[in-house]
């Protein structure tokens, strides 16, 4: 009779269990199924990670400090993200050494609307573990500069200003299939200075991140996901650099059934988390 019991209560735990629906299945590039710990696993040998993520999604944000505090014990951990600008590294320096306040901070700093919510657990994270927390992106009037009148526009920036962005002459590759893609994705509304707009961005940030970088760490970046989807973006500009590095991407997709990795998001990153389309946004 226990047994019987027992088997019950198993099966029954089973259908209850299979009745849930899942907020988010994350998958390798092949799209197989894996666990947060094979993840984890993995990606702990790197030396650097790309967290792509929807800068609206909290699934994203959650798994993002997850990963770090977890990754913490592991090695030594340098931060940086694409959501604090380069030219606001001294007032966030100033913030992670307790000389100013979030408030603060907030004032001084052009921090993004959804900082408090999304950005905040992160770099307090980095100030109470003592750890760098590297603003990466280009400064946005740059990138504005760039888009209205392509690269030649930045070589009339002053020595501190060209400080904030990578160095000149960018290198670029026009054809490289995400630039091009946004071209498509904007029809009418794309241009060539448009997708230069974007290499600047990813450019800086594969920048700032090598100039942080020390041997035998993990650095941690989170950037959208588009800046390093397909191992193009931030990763194109790593690669040029320092081919002899060990990366690891993640990317973030939402889909109405989470339950099979749709053909158009396979082999986007090593990592793709793929959260139900329903998930609330935190903006």
């Amino acid at each position: 009779m226990k047994n019987f019991l027992f088997l019950l209560s198993f099966a029954f735990g089973i259908l209850i269990s299979s009745a849930q629906k899942a907020p988010y299945v994350i998958y390798n590039t092949k799209g197989k199924k894996v666990t947060y710990k094979k993840m984890l696993k993995t990606l702990e040998e790197k030396d650097m990670i790309l967290f792509g993520e929807l800068h609206n999604n909290p699934i994203a944000h959650w798994l993002q400090f997850e990963l770090t505090s977890d990754l913490f014990l592991k090695k030594p951990l340098i931060l940086g993200a694409e959501m604090i600008e380069a030219d606001n590294q001294n007032e966030l320096n100033a913030y992670l050494a307790e000389e100013i306040d979030a408030k603060a901070l907030d004032t001084v700093a052009r921090l993004w609307p959804n900082h408090k919510t999304d950005y905040a657990p992160l770099v307090d994270f980095a100030k109470e573990n003592e750890l760098v927390f590297v603003a990466t992106n280009v400064p946005r009037r740059y990138a504005s500069m760039v888009y209205k009148g392509g690269f030649e526009t930045l070589d009339s920036l002053s020595t501190k200003e060209k400080s904030w962005i990578a160095p000149l002459p960018i290198t670029y590759d026009p054809e490289l299939p995400g630039y091009q893609n946004i071209l498509k994705m904007m029809g009418d509304h794309g241009s060539p200075t448009l997708v230069m707009a974007q290499a600047i961005k990813d450019a800086t940030m594969a920048h700032f991140i090598l100039e942080n970088y020390k041997e035998n760490s993990l650095f941690m970046h989170y950037n959208g996901a588009y800046h390093s989807n397909n191992y193009e973006g931030i990763l194109w500009y790593l690669m040029l650099e320092r081919p002899d590095l060990a990366y690891g991407t993640i990317s973030t997709v939402t889909q109405e059934d989470v339950h099979q990795l749709a053909e158009e998001n396979l082999g986007i990153a090593d990592f793709i988390i793929c959260v139900d389309k329903n998930m609330t946004t935190t903006y």
